[in-house]
This record gives structure tokens, C-alpha cells and sequence, in this order.
């Protein structure tokens, strides 16, 4: 095995593994669609930074963290559901990310490429994934009391507004770390398949954390050797290797 694709197999675990942790929360906040949307608000930001030369994942963390900013605020302050707000971040992100981003780089933009992920890549991988475990972990008490009821985290003195905020922006990073290894239409995938997954198996909240980030970080190591072996893009090889993961948790499940 050569030194560059134990590389790549690392920065897929750490993206696999973050995506699947926070994944946990966001299937019991009944928000997975949210974490889907999100991904493709990231388009816009990446064509803007290939136009000027920056780094992808910067120009996707800009943009994902004003919609996140955005949709937050518009929640707070509209009787618009959320799940309608991302609807419209979304479709309006994708249009104008397909008219900003040079067609050459439109289909590595949607469907990522990992033989373009650099090692200052792998370096904001691995400090994005230590800052979501670290940041997940500090909140993570306040964020399933508000999943149990918004209404006694309140009584606790909780501020859930600010909870989700900060919940939201996780998820904004960690879709970002993932777009060139998944692409813009694919990251979403990786957030919400290996938590289902989890769900279906887990007896107690523990081993659901700890099942999500296993098939995290399974899907992304088993996507990434499918890909390298069969000579097809990552992005899909890992996303189907998550659904494969889930198909057979619900025969297990019936067993």
C-alpha cells in the first residue's frame, strides 16, 4: 500500500468519522435533510474560490457559514420552518453555483476527487475533525436535553437558540472538509446514511454515537479502496458503500 493512498484513507476516516458523529445528532433533531441541503450550499464558495485561485475548502466554509448565519437568523425572526429556509438556501445556492463554476471543474465541484486533496488539505481535515469532537462533546448534554424537549432545556437555563447555532456551524465545517473528498452533492450523504444505519442497530445512546462513527469512518476507508481498485470516483464508491452498510443493518435488525 502506498504512502498516498494511507494518506487518503486517513483524511477519508477523519471526514467518515466526523460526518457520522454529528450525524448522530442530527437524526434524533429530526434534521437530516437539513444536513443534506447545507451540503450544496457549499457550491457557490467553491466556484468563487477556484475563480480567485483559494483553496476550495475555505471557499465552501465561507459560504456555508453565511448560509448557516443566515438560516439561523431567518429562523429566529420568520415563521418560516426551517426545513423551508434551507429549501430555498439550497435551490438558490445550486442555481447560482452552477452558473459561477467553470465547467471544467463542475463535475470534480459536485462529485469531489480525492487525487486532488493536498496534505494542507489533510492538515484542515484533521484540525476541523479534533475541533467538532471537542466543540460536540462540550454541548453535546445541552443539545440532547433540547432534543427531549425544548421547553425543560429552557427551564435549565439552556439557551437553545445558541446551541443550535453552534450545532449548525459543526455541521457546516465538516461538510466543507468533506467536498473534495465527496463533493458538493454527495456530502450530505455522509452525515445522515451512517446515523440511520447506527439507529437501526444501537440498543443505548452510547453505542449509537460510537456505531455512527464506525460506519463513518467503515464507509470511507471500504469507498476510497473500491474507487482506487475499480477506477471510479470516490464520492459515489463511498456513498454506496454507506447505503450498502444500511440495507444490511435492517436484515440484522429483523434477525
Amino acid at each position: 500500500m502506498d504512502n498516498n493512498l494511507i494518506f487518503l484513507l486517513l483524511v477519508g476516516a477523519l471526514v467518515g468519522a466526523a460526518s457520522g458523529y454529528l450525524g448522530s445528532f442530527m437524526v434524533l433533531k429530526r434534521m437530516s435533510l437539513v444536513g443534506d441541503a447545507l451540503s450544496h450550499v457549499a457550491l457557490p464558495g467553491i466556484a468563487v474560490a477556484l475563480t480567485i485561485g483559494a483553496n476550495p475548502i475555505l471557499g465552501a466554509l465561507v459560504a456555508l457559514v453565511i448560509a448557516t448565519f443566515g438560516i439561523w437568523y431567518l429562523s429566529d425572526h420568520s415563521e418560516v420552518y426551517p426545513e423551508a429556509l434551507v429549501g430555498v438556501f439550497f435551490t438558490a445556492s445550486l442555481s447560482i453555483g452552477l452558473l459561477l463554476t467553470p465547467e471544467p471543474d463542475l463535475l470534480e465541484a459536485l462529485f469531489g476527487n480525492i487525487d486532488e486533496i493536498s496534505m494542507l488539505d489533510g492538515v484542515m481535515v484533521l484540525a476541523g475533525t479534533l475541533a467538532i469532537f471537542t466543540v460536540t462533546a462540550a454541548i453535546s448534554k445541552k443539545l440532547l436535553l433540547g432534543v427531549v424537549s425544548e421547553d425543560l432545556a429552557k427551564s435549565q437555563k439552556v439557551n437553545i437558540s445558541k446551541i443550535n447555532l453552534i450545532y449548525l456551524l459543526l455541521v457546516a465545517v465538516v461538510v466543507a472538509l468533506g467536498v473534495k473528498f465527496l463533493g458538493t452533492l454527495l456530502t450530505g450523504a455522509m452525515v445522515i446514511v451512517p446515523a440511520v444505519t447506527a439507529k437501526q442497530l444501537s440498543k443505548s445512546l452510547k453505542s449509537y454515537h460510537l456505531l455512527s462513527l464506525g460506519f463513518g469512518i467503515a464507509s470511507a476507508v471500504l469507498g476510497i479502496l473500491l474507487a482506487r481498485n475499480f477506477g471510479i470516483a470516490s464520492g459515489p464508491a463511498v456513498v454506496l458503500t454507506s447505503i450498502a452498510f444500511f440495507i444490511a443493518s435492517h436484515f440484522f435488525r429483523k434477525k
